[in-house]
């Protein structure tokens, strides 16, 4: 017989609630996760999982392409979307399976239905009530769309995307952030003509300039068209095709308009607001130890205000779990959480922008940018790109800026650079191995430590 009181009820088993279980359970404390799909939630099923599948076969075109250019003879034949999907969701479903096992492992025992908040300590599913000393909501997020734009037939978000069995010829995304430009890479590999639509000024407008400027580069040379500063006003579609209008006046043809402005809070159809749970338009609010203002309520992930990163959840979970336990965890620091774009090529940060860190220490905020030119594994790869520093007046690094293909896997040591406030003095005598692109950290921080080598001027 199912449990209907624990230590903790968590409602929503995605990245924040799944690692809040686990955590919990390794504690010594007794959970209910109730999910009302699957476990895992949007990352695994929907989101970051998939997504970096098809970026790979992306890759793996674009190397099929270039062969001759370093002497294999290879040959792009075209690409087989049941393939690619047969690949792309054997990766789903063996993390699932995993997941599944990791819950049975832990204990955890699982609540399958939509929960609805129905008291401070309280949550109601199919029926049934469910009590914890703690709460958590964990219920994610979902794509928006804009007013008077349904998401229907050819007019697509990004899950109607990870399901398509076949490439468009013509693609327009609107929306430059994260998911828009991903998708652009990957449609432009397998071979699809795509036009992005941003209405801010530049591409992945949230991260710092300079990197929007080396993507936009990146992006002419692959052919992959973009409209920045540009506000879209209406999209008709019929049997043959999608018409999008422009405030210029223009008008774009395509097979399919892909939405990727942004995702919203999970959370209407929960009774969060009924429970009295403080909210601000649509998300959740909380204090730095991720309390809402219901005792013994907390929430944790993309319904919190701030990045809506599957590792944000993730952290938040594991802190949300130790700080009940009695641990009494350090807040977790927002600017410290790595971002990464895995485009080609792909952007990668963490910490301030050079905008951010002026604002916050003034105008004498030092900057450096090493290119990746000057890389050897760089070069080898065949990839253009760049590595920027800020650091504080006096002080640590304070933001970290990559562009480059693979350079997400060096944002492991930038995120420790940033969290631990390094100053270049201390990571310039560390040794990166050789040839390795984690080299071109080292010889940014060598140089902004007043010891250049592989740097001109």
């Amino acid at each position: 017989m199912t449990e209907t009181s624990a230590d903790l009820v968590i409602l929503g088993g995605g990245s924040g609630g799944y690692a809040a279980a686990f955590r919990a359970a390794e504690l010594g404390l007794s959970v209910i996760l109730v999910e009302k799909d699957k476990l895992g939630g949007t990352c695994l099923h929907r989101g970051c999982i998939p997504t970096k599948a098809l970026l790979h076969a992306a890759e793996v075109a674009d190397s099929a392409r270039d062969g001759e250019s370093l002497g294999v003879k290879t040959v792009f034949e075209g690409i087989d979307m049941a393939g690619v999907n047969k690949y792309k969701d054997g990766i789903v479903s063996r993390l699932y399976k995993g997941l599944q096992g990791l819950a049975k492992a832990h204990k955890v025992t699982m609540v399958e239905g939509a929960g609805t908040l129905s008291g401070p300590n309280t949550v109601d599913v199919n029926g049934t009530s469910y009590t914890g000393k703690h709460v958590l909501l964990a219920t994610g997020s979902y794509s928006k769309s804009l007013p008077n734009l349904d998401l229907s037939g050819r007019i697509i978000a990004s899950e109607q995307a990870l399901a398509l069995d076949y490439v468009p010829e013509k693609v327009v995304v609107l929306g430059g952030g994260v998911i828009g430009v991903e998708f652009a890479s990957v449609w432009a590999s397998f071979g699809a003509e795509v036009t992005i639509v941003e209405a801010l000024p530049r591409l992945v407008p949230n991260e710092d300039e300079f990197a929007s400027k080396q993507l936009e580069r990146a992006f002419r040379r692959r052919k992959i068209a973009f409209k920045t500063g540009m506000k879209f006003t209406g999209a008709t579609q019929d049997e043959s095709g999608v018409s999008v209008s422009l405030e210029s006046g223009e008008t774009l043809e395509a097979d399919l308009l892909l939405v990727a402005v942004g995702r919203g809070p999970n959370t209407a159809g929960h009774g969060f607001e009924e429970a009295g749970v403080s909210m601000d338009r649509g998300f959740v609010t909380t204090d730095d130890r991720l309390r809402t203002n219901l005792p013994g309520v907390y929430a944790v992930g993309d319904i919190v205000p701030g990045l809506q990163l599957a590792h944000r959840g993730f952290a938040q979970g594991i802190f949300v779990a130790e700080d009940i336990a009695g641990l009494n965890p350090t807040p977790i620091d927002e600017d410290g959480i790595p971002r990464v774009t895995y485009s080609h090529p792909e952007v990668a940060s963490v910490g301030l922008t050079e905008d951010q860190a002026k604002e916050k220490y003034g105008s004498e905020v030092t900057t450096f940018t090493y290119d990746l030119g000057g890389n050897g594994k760089s070069q080898i790869l065949k990839t253009s790109g760049a590595i920027k520093l800020v650091k504080a007046p006096d002080g640590p690094v304070v933001g970290l800026h990559l562009v480059g293909d693979r350079v997400g896997e060096l944002i492991g040591e930038a995120q420790l650079i940033y969290n631990w406030e390094a100053f270049p003095e201390d990571v310039a005598p560390l040794i990166h191995a050789h040839p390795t692109q984690t080299e071109a950290l080292g010889e940014a921080h060598l140089a902004l430590a007043g010891k250049p080598l592989h740097v001109h001027g």
